[in-house]
């Protein structure tokens, strides 16, 4: 900016108009007949000088922008300012758009999986309550929407948090005494459901499934004494899980909607249910590993072909943990 233009705004500066009157402190701007802005301060006739500092600054700041506003208009602008200006003009983008999702299968639409879903809920008697770990909510390739998607939506209820009390959640609480419910959970304390004789109850049966990686399923099982009530069950399979694209502690180990599926194709004795059920979950994983995505092997299996690439924890809990895994011991 020219030297003239720095002694005009100083000039201009310095004829700013102050009016103080003997009223409480409020402010107002009103338009004077030369476009600035009069500063119009009601307060006590002892703030003038502590005030007439900062209704420099005002004015300043003002004059500088008209005066720039007329550089602009004649031209007088070197060229490293009107690269500056030019940049200054370009649009900016209040918002980034989010990709649109699917209402049914809650995946993108350019890939949304509804074709490899049942063209109508799967009719079974068996209620599921997915208790989710706030974390899962946000995963961007979690398994219990689709898994909601095949059901009717009152057979499979979610549930979101880590901590679940009577008083919060007393469907829940009911639930849980309730004699025909299961929790899926493996432990020296769980039967086989497969095992299970289920044509002796009458009623239809409620399943409890905890969505989350197992350090969270662990934590959210045994610090809820609600969870503690129903019959403890777990699944006796040896098949390795489809879903390949996350990371599994063993071979053995299942996603929630694996688990489901072959829980429900049990319970409601229909081998056709699992599936259907897992049909979205390899669409799923197909289209990711054909855009990118690498195979997960488990931490088992990296751990005993020596491929684990991660330091070694120093904590001995978790380490005594990959001995076991390494040494086939069930954990």
């Amino acid at each position: 900016m020219s030297e003239d233009a720095v002694q005009s705004i100083e000039s201009t500066a310095s004829d700013a108009v102050l009016q103080v009157t003997a009223s409480d402190c409020d402010f107002h701007c009103d338009n004077a007949c030369d476009d600035s802005c009069l500063l119009v301060i009601k307060q006590n006739s002892g703030c003038q000088e502590q005030l007439s500092n900062s209704l420099c600054e005002l004015e300043l700041d003002e004059v500088c922008r008209d005066s720039c506003n007329t550089d602009e208009a004649n031209g007088d602008f070197s060229d490293e300012e009107a690269a500056i200006q030019g940049l200054s003009a370009l649009p900016v983008e209040s918002s980034i758009s989010k990709r649109a999702l699917c209402a049914k299968c809650s995946r993108p639409q350019k890939v949304c999986l509804c074709p490899f879903l049942p063209a109508q809920p799967i009719n079974v008697s068996t209620c599921l309550y997915i208790v989710q770990h706030p974390a899962e909510e946000s995963r961007v390739l979690r398994t219990v929407p689709l898994l909601a998607a095949c059901l009717p939506d009152d057979k499979c209820k979610v549930l979101i948090g880590r901590r679940f009390g009577e008083e919060r959640y007393p469907e829940l609480a009911a639930v849980c005494r309730n004699p025909s419910t299961f929790i899926l959970y493996p432990g020296a304390a769980a039967a086989n459901l497969e095992e299970l004789s289920l044509e002796a109850d009458q009623q239809p049966h409620s399943l409890i499934i905890i969505d989350g990686t197992w350090s969270q399923a662990k934590d959210i099982f045994y610090k809820n004494s609600l969870f503690r009530l129903p019959k403890q069950v777990q699944l006796k399979t040896t098949v390795s899980s489809q879903y390949v694209i996350r990371t599994q502690p063993t071979n053995t180990c299942l996603s929630t909607l694996e688990c489901a599926a072959i829980a429900l194709s049990i319970m409601e004795k229909n081998t056709a249910i699992q599936e259907t059920i897992l049909s979205p979950l390899r669409a799923l994983c197909s289209f990711q590993l054909q855009h990118g995505a690498q195979i997960h092997h488990s931490k088992e299996h990296l751990l005993k072909s020596g491929q684990y690439k991660k330091p070694m924890p120093k904590n001995k809990r978790k380490l005594k943990r990959m001995e076991l895994l390494v040494n086939n011991v069930k954990i």
